[in-house]
């Protein structure tokens, strides 16, 4: 017999759903949504260390070395350090979000109904939904590329298509990572196990073929390309906020992975052995490979695919290309289809399954791509260049993330205290609908952001959006919380 009202049970630290009627029949409940079971949160700290070692090697990390310095105007030194502090700083908030996913077993969207309102929830959720869908175009974008230069290195008539060769291979890329992800959590955990050492031997391959041809000295003596005599503090920290902005996204949908780890300790070992150290070796190694790349191939070349596309031998193109289809596939299906899949299904859990959210996440991706790739088709002709797009993209919308994260952690460990109800995040009568302090102390940041980009004086506002955002959004939500708290403590009292 199906019992009525649901249990919570406690094992080490972790909480344990038994659902009843009341989160089974609930508009806000599917199978995919639900928290996980203790005995499914088996990653360890070498599974999450895999995963940020996939989710890092990548072309975008490849390429942010070029993007300090040619949007930044910092110096080679300056860029690698500003990688380096940024990884360390954005491990703040992912592990301190990642603590309630470990401890409850529920994804972001879940985890956002307490601080936004079970149905509040869904605009913050949409708002990381599409700049995970962009970049997962971006990455499918670099996917297929690979895709297209490994059959042309197998098959010779294939480099006769050309640009249609590289939308086929988008196509099929685009496919393989929605069939990665429909498979489950167990499916993103074998891959990023699997590809996690084969990026390792990828990164030395390549290091070992560009050092004879570079020089670090006269690399690290490029002057920086900002005006002669200009303070170094306002570069270095936009650019800082930009670096912070690569993983904004994901420190805040973390627990949709922290969900299934073992203890609080493998997810925070796990994430600081794997993230900082390999975003600046990957990022390090792009810098090395591009200032090489003229003495290697001929020519200057910022990202890896059409590096090795110059290599004359097709078994090295093809064996170099199969690899770094794996890696752009850990990345793309970890850090760009899990969430937004999670996304979407909570817009009408009864409605939208997982493969319903996956596929959904795919269309989206491929709207966004739609205008890169009609350009190779040859049917539209246009100067914007991904490049441009991604970078434009990572300080814009770190600026809208911030204060999410800031929210967040204001609410998990100083409003709730680190306690939640499980079985009500899933119903209605628990949790507000909407909760206003959270829309408020999200919306004051943005707004300000916003009209920051009109103001010469108050630009340094939209310039470090992320810290502003974050520091601001936290702290009004707080207030908002407190005040809210205090007529009732009052009434209490008498």
């Amino acid at each position: 017999m199906q019992q009525i009202r649901s249990q919570v049970s406690e094992r080490d630290g972790l909480f344990e759903l038994e659902a009843g009627s009341d989160v089974l029949d609930s508009p806000r409940y599917n199978h995919d949504m639900a928290p996980t079971k203790v005995h499914e949160r088996s990653w360890n700290k070498w599974h999450i260390t895999a995963l940020w070692v996939g989710m890092s090697i990548c072309v975008p990390t490849y390429t942010l070395g070029g993007v300090l310095t040619a949007y930044f105007g910092l110096t080679v030194g300056e860029a690698l350090l500003a990688i380096l502090f940024a990884n360390i700083i954005v491990l703040i908030p992912l592990t301190l979000n990642a603590f309630p996913g470990t401890k409850y077993g529920i994804p972001f969207p879940v985890l956002l109904r307490s601080s936004f309102g079970i149905l509040g929830s869904n605009v913050p959720c949409l708002i990381r939904a599409l700049v995970a869908c962009g970049w997962f175009g971006i990455q499918t974008m670099f996917g297929g590329l690979a895709i297209h230069l490994f059959l042309g290195s197998v098959f010779e008539g294939w480099k006769s298509l050309g640009g249609t060769g590289e939308v086929i291979g988008f196509m099929v890329f685009w496919a393989l990572n929605l069939w990665v992800v429909i498979r489950g959590a167990e499916s993103i955990k074998w891959l990023e196990t699997l590809s996690a050492p084969l990026l390792v031997a990828v990164g030395i391959g390549l290091l070992v073929w560009a050092m004879p041809n570079v020089s670090m000295s006269e690399l690290m003596a490029i002057p920086a390309k900002r005006p002669e005599g200009a303070s170094v503090v306002g570069y270095f920290a936009a650019g800082l906020t930009a670096m912070v902005g690569f993983w904004a996204t994901l420190s805040l949908n973390i627990p949709d992975f922290s969900r299934y780890a073992k203890s609080q300790k493998d997810q925070i070992l796990g994430q600081i052995i794997g993230l900082p150290l390999t975003m600046f070796l990957f990022a390090a190694l792009g810098v090395v490979m591009t200032a090489a790349s003229v003495k290697l191939v001929g020519v200057t070349v910022s990202d890896p695919v059409t590096l090795i596309g110059h290599i004359q031998s097709p078994v090295w193109v093809a064996v170099a290309m199969a690899l770094i289809i794996i890696a752009t596939l850990s990345t793309n299906t970890a850090a760009n289809i899990v969430s937004p899949t999670n996304d979407f299904q909570n817009i009408a859990p009864k409605v939208i399954n997982r493969t319903k959210a996956v596929v959904l996440t795919g269309l989206v991706g491929l709207a966004l791509m739609a205008h890169e790739l009609l350009k190779k088709l040859g049917l539209i002709v246009s100067d914007v260049s991904l490049e441009s797009v991604y970078s434009n993209w990572l300080l814009g919308y770190s600026s809208l993330l911030g204060p999410i994260a800031g929210i967040m952690v204001v609410d998990y460990f100083l409003i709730k205290k680190q306690q939640l109800d499980l079985a009500g995040l899933y119903r209605d009568d628990v949790y507000p609908a909407w909760n206003g302090a959270g829309f408020i102390a999200f919306g004051v940041p943005v707004l300000l952001t916003l009209l920051s980009l009109g103001s010469d004086a108050f630009s340094w506002f939209y310039s470090y959006g992320w810290f502003t955002g974050s520091a601001l959004g936290g702290l009004i939500y707080y207030g908002l919380c407190v005040m809210r708290a205090q007529p009732s403590a009052v009434k209490t009292a008498v």
